[in-house]
């Protein structure tokens, strides 16, 4: 049988730093399993090849939630990759590290290490940013932060204006010391190419002899030798096959997928577990049972002036934009459609923002859920604008159906289930249309196409948000860190609680979800979970 020192399940955001930090001395001997493939599609590569990715199921999970009473019943697509570089290989691109708040609650909550002061260094430590070496940011690390502003649509400026109309600020660096305000977001993308977490950090680990990484590994299980995790089990190439660890496990498989092989290796709720005749090696009841998500709407407005449908949509402006970028990596080919946004509080005695804000100057009214077609916008000029709440107070789960590993589990997102959530629809609502209305924007609306003039009141706007609204596919918290097992999954090391030699670092251990996208805190955990890793085995 197989040994390693460490096996991490999972190349994703978090598993490809894991294995680039763990290697790094040349001490350890780590297998990184994948259950996807390499990430060798141009589409993975080109910035806006994620409007492909998005609904591909060489590279994508593909999931679909159960139906979800807060949004009339809609069974929500949730994509998650499938590939080396996880979701960092078919995201947004967006680089948000969090309120500098969202990591002081994490510590006041018991998770000792994890303020904003001690979580600071780790997201400088990832960085190569644009804006070079500060207090704020980092510059050498191994994930590139591009500034953007040269490359965004003119029409981005006219929405940052109209937020200055409306008492918003501009702000030049969402990442800075404060968030608050409205600006242009910063990009993992270098030189018109994306920048993943496989690229970043595995690509420049692979020719490391103590590192051995196998795609098309699907784990189905975690062995335990009492209360210690010893080995994994896996398939490849059709054959099942079992390693061994000699110092720990490590689960790096995302916020659905590492939930879920707990369960399937008996830690999760006992009860549960026993109903699909799975042996309990501990009763864990949080697993799963945390799920926080960022739940969006876009309004749609026809626009006077030309945005990215004017260069998207016809056959010609595709030519032109896919020469541009094999040319000279430029255009909107370089880029994400997702440009501009803000965070916002939405009334008067508020500690912090409380609404995300998202600019996009395109529309895909008719390509929604998992058929949307960012090549393929609107054959108009248009644009949208979104909002999400920043800390939802929702909660949902996710749990195994099955004791067949190949099966998906079940997704509860369980959104608009308080009445805090609740109050941010009507809020963030609100505001969207003040600022479609707000000058200079104003001044490029045409109609509000969706919801339309027809969508007026508190009832209506919130029976709108439960019809259109949708993940914004921030999944975390589902194997959250604390302090009790009752109510957590993993204690502030990220050791799983009772057990030993195992591990989970990813966005599951968030204990709540960020104020914003969630790639950027999920490799600065792992780059903490390295060094506690490195630490104790010294």
């Amino acid at each position: 049988m197989d040994e390693f020192d460490y096996i991490v399940i999972g190349a994703g955001s978090a598993g490809c730093v894991l294995a680039n930090r763990l290697t790094a001395s040349g001490k350890h001997r780590v297998l990184l399993l994948e259950a996807g493939g390499r990430d060798s599609s141009p589409w993975i590569h080109v910035p806006i090849g994620y409007g492909r990715t998005y609904n591909d199921p060489r590279v994508n999970w593909m999931y679909t939630a159960a139906p979800d009473p807060g949004l009339d019943g809609r069974r929500a697509y949730w994509p998650r990759g499938k590939v080396l570089g996880g979701s960092s290989a078919i995201n947004a691109m967006v680089y948000l590290r969090g309120q500098p708040a969202d990591f002081d609650d994490w510590a006041a909550a018991g998770n000792r290490g994890w303020s904003w002061a001690e979580v600071l260094p780790y997201f400088r430590k990832a960085e190569d940013h644009d804006f070079g070496a500060s207090a704020q940011h980092g510059a050498g690390g191994p994930l590139h932060v591009s500034d953007v502003s040269r490359q965004a649509h003119p029409l981005c400026q006219s929405f940052i204006a109209a937020c200055a109309s409306e008492g918003i600020p501009y702000t030049p660096d969402f990442n800075g010391e404060s968030s608050e305000g409205a600006g242009l977001w910063q990009m993992t993308i270098h030189k018109g190419v994306r920048v993943s977490a496989a690229s970043a950090y595995l690509k420049p680990a692979r020719a490391r002899t103590n590192l051995c990484v196998l795609t098309r590994a699907r784990v189905t299980g975690i062995r335990f030798e009492g209360r210690v995790a010893s080995a994994v089990e896996f398939l490849a190439s059709g054959t099942k096959r079992l390693v061994r660890a000699r110092r720990e496990v490590i689960l790096a498989a995302g916020a659905v997928n590492s939930p879920q092989l707990l369960q399937l290796s008996g830690v999760g709720d006992g009860e549960l577990l026993a109903r699909l005749g799975i042996g309990v090696t501990r009763h864990a009841p949080a697993v799963g049972a945390g799920l926080q998500d960022h739940v969006a709407i876009s309004y749609y407005y026809r626009s006077r002036v030309p945005t990215l449908n004017d260069v998207l949509y016809p056959f010609a402006g595709k030519v032109r934009a896919a020469l541009q970028y094999l040319l000279h990596r430029r255009g909107p080919l370089a880029m994400s459609v997702n440009q501009a946004g803000a965070f916002v509080r939405s009334r008067p005695g508020l500690a912090r923002p409380n609404l995300q804000l998202y600019f996009n100057p395109l529309s895909y009214t008719a390509t929604t859920g998992a058929k949307r077609r960012l090549m393929n916008p609107d054959p108009y000029s248009a644009f949208l604008l979104s909002f999400n709440t920043c800390r939802p107070t929702s909660r949902g789960s996710i749990a195994i159906t099955t004791s067949d590993p190949e099966a998906a589990p079940r997704i509860e997102p369980n959104s608009l289930a308080t009445a805090e959530d609740l109050a941010d629809v009507r809020e963030g609502a609100a505001l969207l249309r003040r600022l479609a209305r707000a000058q200079p924007l104003a001044s490029a609306v045409v109609e509000e196409l969706q919801p339309g003039p027809a969508c007026r009141t508190d009832e209506e706007v919130l029976a709108d948000f439960r019809a259109r609204g949708s993940s914004v596919f921030h999944a975390s918290c589902t194997c959250a860190m604390g302090t009790d097992p009752a109510t957590s999954v993993v204690d502030p090391t990220l050791r799983v609680h009772g057990l030993e030699r195992l591990r989970v670092v990813d966005a599951s251990v968030f204990p709540s979800v960020t104020s914003g996208n969630t790639n950027a805190p999920t490799i600065m955990v792992a780059e903490k979970a390295a060094d506690l890793i490195l630490a104790a085995a010294s």
